[in-house]
């Protein structure tokens, strides 16, 4: 059994290769440049609300179990003060076990650095600390943009 392939001819295949790249290249520009909903919040895009910091908090290199643990019931009752008072709106242990995760309820990474900072653990310098400010997710302002052409 023999297959007959239709006859291509270069520049055929060329132009048809050129077009498909073309509309491929259009896709991906228009998906870069901001949207219509996207260019009438633009101000807020890139000055988001923040709402707290996370602050990641994991035991330095060189650092053991038993150095920590001797700071642990001043770190632990401080930040339950945190917590009571406010200041630390969640928690967590870290899955990987070196460390923790707080929810801190300021509104900049500066206020966050000085509440940490002010921590056993930190006094101490035994635990590296990794700033972000966190707010509302961003692309969620679409849905309250336009509410008529959605429809």
């Amino acid at each position: 059994m023999t297959i007959v392939l239709p006859e291509t001819r270069p520049m055929t295949l060329m132009r048809k290769l050129v077009v498909m790249l073309t509309l491929t290249l259009m896709g991906a520009t228009s998906m870069t440049e901001p949207s219509v909903a996207q260019a009438q919040s633009a101000p807020q895009a890139f000055s988001p609300t923040i709402t707290g910091v996370m602050v990641i908090l994991t035991a330095k290199a060189g650092v053991t179990r038993e150095q920590v643990m001797a700071v642990m019931p001043a770190e632990i009752q401080e930040t339950v003060q945190l917590y009571l008072g406010g200041k630390i709106r969640e928690w967590y242990s870290r899955g990987d076990g070196r460390g923790v995760v707080f929810v801190v309820d300021v509104r900049d990474v500066a206020a966050a650095k000085a509440i940490m900072e002010d921590l056993p653990l930190a006094k101490q310098d035994l635990m590296d600390h990794e700033y972000i400010a966190i707010g509302p997710l961003m692309p969620l302002r679409l849905l309250m943009t336009n509410p008529e052409r959605r429809q």
